[in-house]
């Protein structure tokens, strides 16, 4: 068996080289939230590398996990840009197409943060709030009811009392993961409306993840300018974004704070903003050595003088990762990630 499993990667590895000669300029698709930071790599490597620019495309996290996994070649993507982790189903996919090894590159750490408009009202959140005025099964007077609250205000009396209209992630994006868990579910723990659903039947409270569907929650499928057009357009109504966005947009933005914290990249290399979550890329290691560049983009991605505290990616909003180092000799020896934990 083991000759035979030798000789199906000999063939495997004989294709990818064949195939993958043919196209010198590496491939990368994935995440709205990380495509700013690839996008300002790849042209400071276009620059600074006698080999072409990287070509970075969006589509959200799951798709570019999607992509990466269709397999080896020179007609699939190199590195897949996500703002969630990978999934156990991502990586299913990959070895049934022939992708068995992949590289996993935290980049830094991005936080989730909640604005309107510059001269709205302001707003100091708790995920209570959020799962109060979005989820379609809320607690009253003890048991779970539908919910048909129509102000912030009917969640929470400190809160203004303006018409809920949220424009949240679509559920395609990495952005939606972390919201669904460190916002919504975190909401519905905290109201006890994850103990009623579990008392019910409902053992997981998959029910925390249901919304409303009358109109205040409205999933957004593009990316954050999207979002940022759809608050211009509603005045009233508040926005989820990446905290890089929002602090190229502080003209436009007025942010509020989530359990008492102001979101801002101290807030979020300290821990103590609740709502963060890191950034990753994933590299196909089959490719790596085949399509030229591709290690020295990755080694230069992860540098200090460009993911570090004083690179040009924190000058754009990313919360440098305090174990960089870490990651700079994960990437040098070309180590595969291992099984999810």
């Amino acid at each position: 068996m083991k000759s035979v499993l030798l000789t199906v990667s000999a063939i495997a590895m004989a294709t990818i080289t064949t195939s993958a000669e043919a196209r010198d300029q590496i491939q990368i698709a994935g995440s709205s939230t990380v495509l700013p930071y690839a996008t300002i790599v790849a042209e400071l490597f276009g620059e600074n590398f006698d080999f072409p620019t990287p070509v970075v495309e969006g589509g959200g996290s799951g798709a570019g996990r999607k992509k990466l996994c269709e397999g080896v070649g020179d007609t699939t993507i190199d590195i897949a840009n996500s703002s969630s982790r990978i999934k156990q189903s991502d990586i299913d996919l990959c070895a049934q197409n022939g992708v068995n090894e992949i590289m996993e590159v935290r980049i830094g750490y991005d936080g989730i943060v909640f604005a309107s408009t510059i001269d709205g009202a302001e707003f100091a959140f708790t995920p209570a709030d959020w799962y109060g005025a979005l989820a379609a099964k809320v607690m009253k007077d003890g048991a779970l009811v539908d919910n048909t609250a129509k102000t912030w205000a009917d969640v929470n009396p400190a809160l203004p009392a303006q018409d809920i209209l949220a424009f949240i992630p679509g559920t395609k994006h990495g952005t939606r993961e972390v919201f669904d868990v460190k916002v919504l579910e975190a909401g519905c723990e905290a109201t006890g409306a994850a103990e009623a659903m579990k008392a019910a039947g409902d053992e997981k409270a998959e029910g925390c993840l249901s919304l409303r569907t009358d109109g205040a929650s409205v999933d957004i499928d593009g990316d954050y300018t999207e979002t940022l057009a759809r608050i211009d357009a509603n005045r009233n109504a508040i926005g989820v974004f990446g905290l890089s966005f929002y602090q190229n947009n502080t003209d436009k933005l007025r942010v509020a704070t989530m359990d008492g914290i102001v979101p801002s990249t101290e807030s979020i290399a300290s821990g103590e903003y609740p709502v963060s979550r890191p950034l990753y890329f994933y590299v196909k290691n089959a490719h790596l050595g085949v399509i030229p560049g591709l290690q020295e983009y990755i080694d230069f991605f992860v540098s200090d003088d460009i993911a570090g505290p004083d690179g040009p990616l924190a000058a754009y909003g990313l919360v440098s990762d305090p174990e960089l180092a870490k990651t700079q000799e994960m990437v040098a020896a070309g180590t595969p990630m291992g099984p999810l934990n």
